[in-house]
């Protein structure tokens, strides 16, 4: 992994797991507003706690499926939020029931498909030449990148539902304990761990690390990022991204669960608790903030930082000082995904199966597709100017984008 700056230094349940996963029922009300259907699409006047019915408008944009392909049984709800991992015209996609699949990503053709009995859930991420998944149950599994062979595989004592990272040597896989862990890319040896006690009540899902020159970057479950040193795991700077204020747990969560976005040497995250920061990566300090955050990753175009909050609504931010430059409330309630930077639009996905794209300078729909009928709950990946996406069934699919 590179970047444009250079710097030095299912296991069985227990009372966190149980209290996660309340919490995670929580949030789907919190998120994505009732779970009725009534009136979704057929209603003018929407109701207050109803998803915003879909309004129609005139596409600026033309957007075409290239293909489609059912890579096993999905997540379901078990709120992973699975995406795929894509790089050199690949697609790598993991299924929770399926295996690994490696597809052609302008045709979708498969290329190789690793069978197991696991169920994987974190990741695939890829790099240097591997494609590594984690699983419910704790193991990490590191295949070759061309051919789907198995180089090795180890194992951790939680579950792990976010993707690793692959760069440095190393392979860092964060898992739902709020541990990291570094494990040589080579061989699969463990070199260091960090652990980060998660609160009582929080979201159900966690960031991928994020790499820079020496450093690795968490977000973590109380609402900070840290910086640690990717050659032994010590500490090296921590900021509060929103602080976990309120009267009762479900109020202070104030999760990073979005992985944070590394920006030449500008940090981005973004809190459940409404609230974004770019941060001076090599050093900690803050750079920015903005009252409008999300749950999910962040989108950096090049002076925009587009952000989806908890309500839906997705926000458009000055990348120079993250003042808000626009909002687009026609999502609400939807279950909207983290964005996307497609070209020069925003790309979101929803729960009914739907992608949005937004206009980056001004927020406006400009295109709109449907993905099937099952929930979208991952960001859109983009590459070579193709849109992937994975639904909660399992099923991933391409587009392009013709501005």
């Amino acid at each position: 992994m590179t970047s444009r700056f250079e710097f030095g230094v299912h296991a069985r349940p227990n009372p966190r797991v149980a209290l996660r996963a309340a919490a995670a029922l929580a949030c789907v009300a919190v998120l994505g507003g009732c779970t009725t259907v009534r009136g979704w699409f057929s209603s003018d006047d929407d109701e207050p706690n109803e998803p915003v019915a879909l309004k129609d408008f005139a596409p600026s944009a033309a957007v075409a499926q290239l293909w489609s392909a059912n890579v096993g049984k999905g997540e379901g709800r078990l709120g992973a939020r699975q995406a795929p991992a894509v790089a050199d015209g690949r697609v790598y996609a993991a299924a929770v029931e399926g295996g690994v699949h490696a597809l052609d990503l302008q045709t979708g053709r498969v290329l190789w498909h690793y069978k197991t009995e696991l169920p994987l859930a974190g990741g695939p991420a890829v790099g240097d030449g591997l494609v590594v998944v984690g699983g419910l149950d704790g193991t990490v599994i590191a295949l070759d990148a061309s051919t789907g062979t198995e180089k090795w595989r180890s194992k951790l004592k939680a579950e792990i539902i976010s993707a690793p990272s692959i760069g440095l040597g190393s392979v860092f896989v964060r898992s739902n304990d709020g541990r990291v862990t570094a494990f040589d890319a080579s061989n699969g040896e463990r070199r260091w761990f960090w652990n980060r006690d998660t609160p009582t009540l929080s979201l159900r899902g966690t960031s991928s690390p994020v790499l820079g020159p020496g450093f690795v970057f968490i977000g973590n479950d109380d609402g900070t990022v840290a910086a640690l040193s990717a050659e032994d795991g010590r500490p090296l700077w921590e900021l509060p991204v929103a602080q976990p204020e309120g009267r009762t747990e479900l109020d202070r969560m104030s999760d990073v669960d979005g992985t944070p976005v590394l920006d030449g040497a500008t940090l981005v995250a973004t809190s459940f608790k409404n609230r974004t920061i770019a941060v001076d990566a090599p050093t900690g300090r803050p750079m920015w903030s903005s009252d409008n955050g999300g749950p999910g990753r962040v989108a950096v175009g090049s002076d925009r930082v587009v952000v989806t909050a908890p309500t839906g609504i997705v926000f458009g931010l000055d990348k120079a000082g993250g003042s808000a430059l626009w909002q687009q409330p026609g999502l609400a309630r939807r279950g909207v995904t983290s964005p996307a930077i497609h070209g020069d639009y925003a790309v979101v996905g929803d729960q009914d199966g739907y992608l949005h794209w937004l206009k980056l300078d001004n927020g406006e729909f400009a295109a709109r597709a449907r993905a099937g009928r099952d929930a979208l709950r991952a960001p859109p990946v983009v590459a070579d100017g193709i849109a992937v996406v994975q639904n909660v069934d399992g099923k991933v699919i391409a587009f392009r984008l013709n501005p």
